[in-house]
């Protein structure tokens, strides 16, 4: 049953009958506490990613591989980082995969790509919490929509050297409100983490900047909840 489903996969296309897939979705449950089975799974689905098969197979496979993708998927999702019809897949994959080839991968793309691809991969990685040198300089790109997605991204990462990042650089006046919630968030997770001193700075810092009334508002009560702490 298995076979034919992956024969059936190889040319699968939009409006065809999404069932024909559900052994696979099956598999990949049963496969859970099966290291074998699931490897030669990741397997079978890296043959198909890599394959001329319709791009909605491709998306199903992408799928299936953010589940149980190992390091040995990379190569394969990193090929499709600057293809614009599959680089969401492939970074939605990347971004669950637990191995730090995944994030390696991303972090050699990101100096490659340019527009939508590369503030995708901005955004894989500040979600998998990575990348902070690399992500610094692109506060200052050019582009706004680069400058904004860096900022975001480090607000999610929201580490020490993400929150100075952010505090060191100096935002257009299009981009200061993005900047200043990154910023908070930052302060945020590190007040949570238990380090008020470094918060309690992000906080003057913000608050110095003559910001938006709700960021002030905001501000002043992160510092009185540094001083609770």
């Amino acid at each position: 049953m298995l076979e034919q489903t992956f024969e059936a996969l190889k040319t699968y296309d939009w409006g065809m009958d999404r069932h024909v897939l559900d052994p696979i979705d099956e598999a990949v449950v049963k496969t859970r506490n099966d290291a074998a089975a699931r490897q030669e799974l990741e397997s079978q689905l890296l043959a198909v990613l890599q394959s001329n098969a319709p791009r909605d197979a491709k998306d199903f496979v992408c799928r299936q591989l953010r589940t149980l993708g190992t390091a040995a998927s990379v190569p394969a999702l990193e090929q499709l980082l600057p293809n614009a019809e599959l680089s969401h897949m492939a970074r939605y994959a990347l971004e669950r995969i637990p191995e730090p080839q995944a994030g390696q991968a991303l972090e050699r793309q990101l100096p490659k790509l340019n527009g939508q691809l590369k503030i995708g991969v901005i955004s894989s990685l500040g979600t998998r919490g990575q990348g902070v040198s690399l992500l610094r300089p692109l506060l200052q790109d050019a582009d706004e929509a680069v400058a904004r997605a860096a900022a975001i991204a480090l607000g999610r990462i929201a580490s020490a050297d993400a929150t100075k990042a952010l505090g060191s650089a100096k935002p257009r006046p299009a981009l200061a409100a993005v900047f200043a919630d990154a910023s908070m968030a930052c302060a945020e997770k590190l007040l949570t983490a238990g380090h008020a001193k470094e918060a309690k700075a992000t906080y003057q810092r913000l608050l110095k900047n003559n910001p938006p009334a709700l960021v002030r508002q905001a501000a002043e009560r992160g510092l009185k909840a540094c001083q609770t702490a």
